[in-house]
């Protein structure tokens, strides 16, 4: 391609080099005289079809708010899959350049010439900019999920600087300045150079070809590959792989350490080539420089020049191996690659598998990509750090409105240093990919904070010589040695680079260079143990097993299969127990892939039994191993001890094997946590052996909160193994088969069904409880005075198995001294069996009043006295059912109980509608992990139908038939139990075959009956709500999971809908003459049908406000308030009332917030 002449080129500078004003006057024109001097075509006319306007000018986009109402906005230039390009029009205060600007607050001024967004140079300049990023970005998030998002970001003041960001994963991550945080501005004067029109041609062109990563990993592999042949050469002279290892890790961080200039340029590669010929010396001049490096010196004898402090493990007792000339002459080879160029994110693998002589026939296999990395590092740290960044960004913003310049200062100075003080841990860190991804993030999101500190007139060199983001902040946990040493290698030569990088020189100026002490602990991160003892066979000899590492081409087919000759001791595990973590604010990682089923052949009988010993009780024997790090992070993030993990497993974790471990901490009533990011199924190459899988991500978050759910829509190999990926986003709340679920945490309690719902008695002390006998002997008779004192009792387990058949001592409404003239017998029995254990009570009221139960449960005794029978089911069940109970039945503790005799009630309730709103409203409990009962959450809040009177008698004939069923057969048959029943039910609707005991079971239960009553009942209650499409689609057999998530959603919705109604002061009681008494008789409104067409999203439900304290640091305002803007918008009266009672004040200060975030481009 010929390039342009210099004057078109000089022409464009002079023509727009003074240009201020209107931004909307000038940017086309500017933009397409831009693209002439490129030579790349101008944008397209715009077309009435907006799918075809791929690179125009003002493309439309839609943007749904929370309230469902859709806004209209347009970019100023985009090109489809290249750029989204977002305008300013500044105007230049004086002549300045990009190493000249001056920071001056924006002051008025008289001219009649328009500053545009602002003066250049200024505060208010700044923050124009900063809106246009921001708008620019959500502009993206509102593009199409078919048209993807593209590689970079650009924004322009028009005539004077384009601000390059890029995110080459494409997938949702926020835009990084591009190449680098110091590099990212071309000024207009810039375009004199051919490079950096080549580089913004390439941006209109060929943009992924600019991702560094796919340069970088070339260079990184070719690398790899001359160690690995130096490594071949030692081992084959006998020398101990793991010694050789080591020295060549030493070798290559000397190599890194001349190249990036923290030795002298060149002085290891001379003193190769000096001694090249000499091979007597390598060791004794190789061995002196190292020490050198360990411990600094003012003239190293090896290279005679000074050597700074390096410290560190690395360097630790140093002696070099002996070379060979031929030898030497490889590793000369190795040292004139450039390493600077090296990819820590995949360099770490590569060595590793260069290094093992049983990992190298991997060296040429694929790699786990940056970008899949990146994919996690993002919503698991970055995230979180940057909500917590722009919060304190737009409070030093407001301050500094206020003129309060040094209070602006101080906010951004301590978050850096809490930036400075984040740890991440990765507990499976292998050779550090993820940690290393992680740090230079971090050291991103601090160039960002820097550089605005340095804007407002902070010190930047002074704040860096005390604080800095340093590789002490990575932590990792891994098992095996070479690996950890490796990992630990990346993590400084990635720190280095990085300085380099951005400052122009890799000196941190800290000594020693190398800091404090590893930070990769070499050990097991899921089971601790008091010793290994080899097990011995039948013989006493001690059983080998396959190392479950390597492997060797298949004689016939050439794949790897196990090599049997490689082998391990078998060994058995005293005291195994569960290891501490060390203390982090993030977790991530990706822990090994081994399914459930091959734990044994790939860890061994031994260790496989003891983990699963260490972790009996909350991850199952079915379960893959990295269920057990999934357990342990979710433990910590429940505990408080950690913000968020975010980890890989592979995409079994949806199924129910695997789901057994995510569902107790999803669904747990105290300290709950939610999935805050999850993408189900995701092409990935796993890093042992270059394999391509499919994985899982999810990332989790204490609290009960939505989530975003990415989704894989597309994918294309491009290479490496890599796939490039289109994702949709739906944002709701993640369940644990990692589908979006209807948001059922913003359901309102509903005024019609309160007052009617309870849990049972509970005791505090079994001495109350009854034997038939001991009644009896107690002169319980129907005609007696204990006959009124004396009750039927049932818990939990009366109604699932056998009943018990006990009776229960209720003195209520007694004092002590009428039980003991009324009824003296009962008076001695709780005297001598009740008050004993009461008397040792800590509770000053249960010692005082010892002969009532610890709860009188007077509610209760109020809403089922003019019952003849009410409601009941058990609260913590395999399975949810009701039954019916005679009001002279005491229920226990253990009981929900519903007081309605209505039969209509009872079919509702035992419905499929209802038993699954349940099941995702109500938590889990035990070991078992059995569905909780949650009587607030699961009754309170659920919309009953309000049908026709026809439909209603249907419901309410099929609700007697169920009950009397139920108890008729259990009469029949005094050891059938409803636990049984609804086993067998389970695997009739499974269509599973039936043993022998449960064949018995279905024939005394008359099971395919009951089946036969639910299924009619089921269809009634459809009907009932005007759902028969949903029905109907159970019935074609279309996937239960995506119905019964449609079904949530229009519960929810109804909820929503019925809540609205009673504030309008329309209630429809479940039982008015007792809920309503004055209000008994009113007619009542009829339900207006709810239609839901199949394609039609369902109602977007609202999001619950809870009222919280306003917070004191204007940071946690700002970010209090940004977390309620999807819900309640830029209302300040509205936001100010999520604060408890309002003021003037503050509604003043939340207007200030608002005004702040719209300046940036936050609204």
């Amino acid at each position: 391609m010929s390039e342009p002449t210099p004057d078109p080129i000089e022409s464009f500078i002079r023509r727009w080099e003074e240009s201020g004003g209107h931004e909307r006057a000038n940017y086309q024109l500017f933009l397409s005289e831009l693209c002439a001097i490129l030579e790349v075509p101008p944008p397209d006319p715009a077309q009435p079809e907006n799918e075809k306007n791929a690179y125009v000018f003002e493309r439309s986009v839609t943007r749904v708010k929370p309230d469902g109402t859709a806004t209209t906005n347009y970019l100023d230039l985009y090109k489809s899959g290249h750029f989204v390009l977002e305008t300013k029009q500044g105007a230049t205060a004086k002549k300045s350049g990009k190493d000249g600007q001056e920071v001056k607050l924006d002051l008025p001024s008289t001219s009649t010439v328009s500053t545009g967004h602002g003066k250049r140079g200024t505060a208010g300049y700044d923050k124009a900019m900063e809106k246009a990023y921001n708008q620019a970005s959500g502009y993206i998030s509102d593009l199409p999920a078919e048209d993807g998002r593209p590689p970079f970001l650009i924004v322009c003041d028009v005539g004077h600087v384009f601000e390059i960001y890029a995110e080459f994963t494409r997938s949702g991550g926020r835009y990084q300045r591009f190449p680098d945080p110091k590099n990212h501005r071309i000024y207009l004067e810039d375009l004199r150079d051919p490079k950096t029109r080549e580089l913004l041609r390439t941006i209109w062109t060929d943009p992924m070809s600019l991702d560094p990563s796919k340069r970088v990993a070339k260079v990184t592999r070719d690398i790899a590959g001359r160690l690995a042949d130096l490594a071949r050469s030692l081992e084959a002279d006998k020398h101990n792989p793991e010694l050789v290892a080591l020295f060549l890790q030493r070798c290559l961080f000397t190599m890194f350490a001349e190249d990036i200039g923290l030795l002298p340029k060149d002085g290891f590669l001379n003193l190769l080539k000096k001694i090249e010929g000499n091979t007597g010396g390598f060791v004794a001049m190789i061995t002196s420089l190292w020490n050198d490096m360990a411990k600094g010196t003012d003239y190293s004898v090896a290279i005679m020049e000074k050597v700074a402090y390096f410290n560190g493990g690395l360097f630790e007792n140093p002696t070099a191996l002996p070379l060979s000339e031929k030898q030497i002459g490889l590793l000369i080879h190795a040292a004139k690659s450039d390493w600077t160029e090296v990819d820590p994110a995949i360099f770490g693998t590569l060595l590793e598998r260069a290094l093992d002589p049983r990992e190298r026939h991997k060296l040429g296999a694929h790699y786990t990509p940056r970008s899949y990395v990146e994919r996690l590092i993002e919503p698991t740290i970055m995230e979180p750090l940057r909500d917590e960044w722009q919060a304190v960004k737009t409070a030093a913003v407001q301050y500094l409105d206020q003129d309060k310049i040094k209070k602006a200062r101080e906010e951004v100075e301590d978050f850096h240093h809490r930036l400075c003080d984040v740890k991440v841990l990765d507990p499976a860190c292998g050779s550090g990919n993820f940690l290393y991804v992680a740090l230079e993030h971090l050291k991103r999101l601090e160039a960002e904070v820097l550089d605005f500190f340095e804007s407002i007139g902070g010190n930047r060199a002074l704040e860096m010589d005390s604080f800095k983001v340093r590789p002490n902040q990575f932590l990792g946990i891994e098992i095996n040695p070479s690996a950890a040493r490796i990992a630990q290698l990346v993590l400084w030569i990635g720190y280095f680079q990085w300085q380099h990088r951005t400052t122009g020189t890799a000196d941190t100026n800290d000594r020693p260079l190398l800091q404090g002490k590893d930070t990769i602990e070499n050990r097991d991160a899921v089971l601790e143990y008091d010793e290994r003892i080899p097990r011995l066979d039948e013989d006493g000899k001690v059983v080998r097993i396959w190392d479950g590492q390597t492997t060797k081409p298949h004689p016939v087919t050439g794949k790897e299969v196990p090599d049997e000759s490689a082998t391990i001791d078998l060994f058995d595990y005293v005291n195994p127990r569960r290891p501490e973590w060390p203390e982090a604010d993030f977790v991530v990682g990706n822990p090994p892939f081994v399914g459930a089923s091959r734990m044994r052949d790939f860890l061994g009988d031994g260790y496989t039994e003891a983990v699963r010993t260490a972790w009996k009780g909350d991850v199952p024997e079915s379960a893959d191993f990295v269920m057990f790090w999934w357990q342990r992070s979710a433990e910590l993030v429940r505990a408080g001890k950690i913000h968020r993990f975010g980890l890989i497993t592979t995409n079994s974790i949806r199924q129910t094997f695997n789901r057994r471990v995510l569902e107790p901490h999803l669904n747990a009533e105290k300290n709950p946590m939610h999935l805050a990011f999850a993408i189900p199924d995701h092409p990935w190459v796993d890093s042992a052996d270059g394999a391509a899988v499919r994985i899982a991500m999810t990332v989790g978050e204490f609290g009960f909160l939505d989530g975003e759910l990415h989704r894989v829509t597309e994918e294309f190999e491009i290479e490496n193994g890599e796939h490039d990926v289109s994702i949709e986003t739906i944002e709701g709340t993640i369940l644990a088969n990692l589908r979006s679920g209807a948001a059922i945490s913003s359901a309102d309690r509903l005024t019609a069904n309160l007052e009617l719902s309870n849990r049972g008695h509970e005791l505090g002390g079994s001495g109350f409880i009854l034997t038939r006998v001991q009644a009896k002997n107690l002169g319980y008779s129907i005609h007696s005075e204990t006959y009124k004192y004396i009750r039927e009792y049932r818990n939990g387990r009366d109604i699932t198995e056998k009943s018990r058949d006990v009776l229960l001592i209720d003195l209520y409404g007694l004092g002590e001294k009428e039980v003991a003239s009324k009824v003296p017998s009962l008076y001695q029995h709780v005297l001598n069996h009740v008050k004993p254990e009461r008397d040792q009570n800590r509770n000053p009221r249960l010692r005082q009043f010892w002969w009532l139960h610890r709860r009188l449960r007077e509610d209760l005794r109020r809403m089922v006295a003019e019952l003849p029978r009410y409601i009941a089911t058990v609260e913590t069940s395999k399975h949810r059912f009701f039954v019916f109970l005679d009001k002279s039945i005491l229920p226990d503790n253990m009981l929900v109980n519903i007081a309605v005799d209505d039969a209509y009630h009872l079919g509702i309730l035992s419905s499929k509608v209802h038993v699954h709103w349940a099941l995702a409203a109500g938590g889990r409990l035990g070991y078992g992990n059995d569905p909780r009962y949650n009587k607030t959450r699961c009754f309170e809040t659920f919309p009953f139908p309000d049908p026709g009177e026809a439909t209603r008698e249907r419901i309410r004939e099929l609700g007697e038939k169920l009950d009397a069923h139920r108890k008729r057969q259990q009469q029949a048959h005094p050891d059938l139990t409803l636990t049984g029943i609804y086993n067998v039910l389970e695997k009739l609707r499974s269509g599973e075959a039936l043993t022998d005991k449960e064949r018995k079971i279905h024939d005394d239960g008359l099971v395919t009956v009951q089946k036969q009553i639910h299924d009619e009942l089921d269809e009634a209650v459809f009907h009932a709500y005007g759902w028969d499409d949903l029905w109907q689609r159970l019935q074609n057999g279309e996937d239960s999971e995506t119905v019964e998530a449609e079904l949530l959603e229009r519960l929810v919705a109804l909820n929503h809908e019925r809540a609205e109604e009673e504030k309008r002061g329309l209630v429809r009681w479940l039982r008015p003459e007792f809920q309503a008494p004055e209000e008994n008789g009113l007619p009542k409104e009829k339900q207006e049908e709810i239609e839901f067409q199949a394609e039609k999203a369902a109602a977007k439900p609202k999001i619950k406000v809870e009222k919280q304290k306003w917070p004191t640091a204007l940071p946690e305002q700002v970010a209090a308030i940004q977390k309620l803007l999807p819900a309640l918008g830029p209302d300040a009266k509205a936001l100010s009332e999520a604060f408890g009672r309002t003021s003037k004040k503050r509604i003043g200060q939340v207007e200030e917030i608002l005004s702040t975030l719209a300046a940036l481009g936050q609204l």
